[in-house]
């Protein structure tokens, strides 16, 4: 058994060690996956079905970097235990409907303990969809983003979590770039961890075992 893997328990009460080296963890189903869902039953499940999966669908592209923007300062997993109620307050992360948003609503959204009250954040996710949707007219957001790297997911082949970098000169660009559209909270370490989410980038470690199943839908786009 390789000791570089974080062996965890098949009851929260057996006790486990490891060197954890490359980052990977063997859970009690046998599949080795990245180390930063842990054992979080909904971290695991988003790392399994979501995270790095090839996303082409505009509305949830925006969704996705809106969320991203939020948890700036935050751990990915608060975002993700709220985001249902993300979409119920954004109205399912429309950006027409969430264009129109006057002050009366970013006050109420300032009230809602079920999101991240953070006016900056609030307002920026309206100026944002204003800007989705002037993308939108202008061949859409997907193609806005995809196109930076000719619409095909980069497949980084890391290994351990020491091979991971924050940002990249692609996220540097499309971060200029969206800035320069309006969008805001969407520096280049935000839009680096956007992309690894959506699948623009495969950087699941290569002993995780959905590194070999995003690379295989990247393959048959």
């Amino acid at each position: 058994m390789n000791s570089a893997l974080l062996h965890l328990p098949d009851s929260p009460g057996a006790r486990y060690t490891s060197l954890m080296t490359d980052g990977l963890i063997l859970h009690p189903d046998n599949k080795a996956r990245c180390w930063w869902p842990g054992t979080d039953p909904l971290y695991v499940a988003y790392h399994d079905t979501e995270w790095g999966a090839p996303e082409f669908d505009d509305r949830a592209l925006f969704e996705k970097l809106i969320l991203d923007g939020f948890q700036a300062g935050l751990s990915w997993i608060t975002i993700l235990r709220k985001r249902d109620n993300f979409r119920r307050a954004f109205a399912g992360f429309d950006p027409a409907v969430i264009a129109r948003f006057d002050q009366a609503q970013v006050e109420a959204l300032m009230l809602d303990a079920g999101i991240v009250r953070n006016r900056a954040k609030i307002e920026s996710t309206i100026a944002s969809a204003r800007a989705w949707l002037a993308i939108q007219e202008r061949g859409g957001f997907s193609a806005f983003l995809w196109d930076f790297i000719d619409g095909r997911p980069v497949q980084n082949n890391l290994k351990t979590r020491a091979d991971i970098r924050p940002e990249t000169e692609v996220s540097r660009r499309i971060s200029k770039a969206l800035k320069a559209e309006g969008f805001n909270f969407c520096g280049p370490t935000i839009v680096h961890a956007f992309m690894q989410a959506v699948g623009m980038v495969n950087d699941h470690l290569t002993g995780c075992f959905r590194h070999a199943e995003c690379a295989a839908i990247a393959e048959r786009l």
